[in-house]
């Protein structure tokens, strides 16, 4: 549950969830008795994110609503009939200035047999008997939704414009699929979920309009992990990788991050128990240092200077090893940004070098 508001009457509590690869807005009535249980409905369905309630009076909720194509403008919900209609307009003129990008649902069989929602962003104007080169999107997190988001970073809208295809699954460890799939990442952090991110490529990889030549893989983050840790596993799918804010060495990592609960739970623990064996399962199977002698793979590392969750040694470690073996590889670093890049002009490097480096490895 992320936005929260209780009715005019206090009978009533409404809130915003991820559910299926979106998020919605649910109302749930207040139980009359402690040992009473009440079931949350669903009011709003569609291909978008209702991300948070900024208002109400007696009939209306006013509400964010964003999907992949557009940005965050307000809406209002009636609350008799239903209906959700656009308030704000901001956009406006520069949506039909543009050509948007397809956004389709696609569902993907994983190595286990689960059925795994897929979103596939198409390029504008895109032609299925062209072929195109196709990046796989690896979410951070890792827990969280992977749902209508919109971002001036990672932009998927942005990122197809640039003439990709965008495949972002949402594996193990996202929410809105309910608890089982979204606790399994914890203390597996290199097992299922990248076996669900292999299946998302090589799904797509089918098709006769993606080149399985030309194909690259991004993420910040537990994203950046992914990446760092599909560099040494990938068995030659991919060309080009780029890791924001990643996890390189989980056990330099243990020993400078700022909060030692995330490590712990998600990792199992410290690194020196060799009497815990989910512990020594991370900081061993699951360690992308460890597979570092397998990376032969372009790989664009980005860094902020001032990110204390995972720090600056991450980015400098995996970018050392990687000079070290001689592959094609550029360090990004910004010593002024956290996890996130809030500069506007840090923005427009980021996004220049990210594109520059994929037309140079793609």
């Amino acid at each position: 549950v992320h936005s929260f508001t209780w009715d005019t009457k206090g009978e009533k509590i409404y809130f915003v969830a991820p559910n299926y690869g979106t998020v919605q807005l649910f109302e749930i009535k207040v139980p009359e008795s402690s040992n009473k249980i009440t079931q949350p409905k669903q009011l709003t369905n569609g291909q978008f994110d209702v991300s948070g309630i900024v208002g109400q009076s007696k009939n209306m909720l006013v509400v964010n609503r964003k999907d992949m194509n557009h940005a965050t403008e307000l809406y209002t919900y009636n609350l008799k009939n239903g209906a959700l209609k656009q308030l704000t307009h901001l956009n406006d003129d520069t949506y039909n200035s543009i050509t948007l990008s397809k956004v389709e649902k696609r569902m993907v069989k994983t190595s286990d047999g689960k059925d795994m929602l897929t979103w596939v962003i198409y390029p504008p104007n895109f032609d299925p008997s062209k072929k195109y080169p196709t990046i796989l999107y690896c979410k951070g997190g890792p827990q969280g939704p992977l749902s209508q988001s919109y971002s001036f970073r990672w932009n998927y809208q942005l990122m197809a414009a640039n003439g990709y295809i965008i495949v972002a699954p949402s594996r193990r460890g996202m929410s809105g699929f309910g608890i089982e799939w979204n606790e399994q990442i914890s203390k597996d952090y290199g097992g299922q979920n990248m076996k669900d991110y292999l299946a998302a490529i090589d799904d797509i990889s089918k098709e006769s309009y993606v080149d399985t030549d030309r194909l690259g893989c991004v993420g910040a983050s537990y994203g950046g992990y992914s990446a760092f840790y599909l560099a040494g596993i990938h068995e030659g799918r991919f060309k080009s990788f780029i890791a924001h804010d990643g996890m390189y060495n989980l056990r330099s990592m243990y020993g400078t991050t700022e909060e030692l609960f995330f490590v712990n739970w998600d990792l199992g623990g410290n690194y020196w128990d060799k009497n815990n064996a989910a512990a020594q399962k991370s900081f061993n199977e699951f360690n992308p240092a460890n597979f570092v002698d397998k990376w032969d793979t372009p790989i664009l590392i980005i860094q902020g200077g001032k990110v204390f969750r995972i720090p600056i040694g991450q980015g400098l470690e995996a970018f050392q090893a990687a000079q070290l073996k001689g592959i094609k590889c550029k360090l990004l670093y910004f010593p002024e940004e956290n996890h996130w890049v809030l500069d506007g002009q840090n923005s427009f490097i980021w996004h220049t070098e990210f594109y520059k480096w994929l037309e140079e490895t793609l």
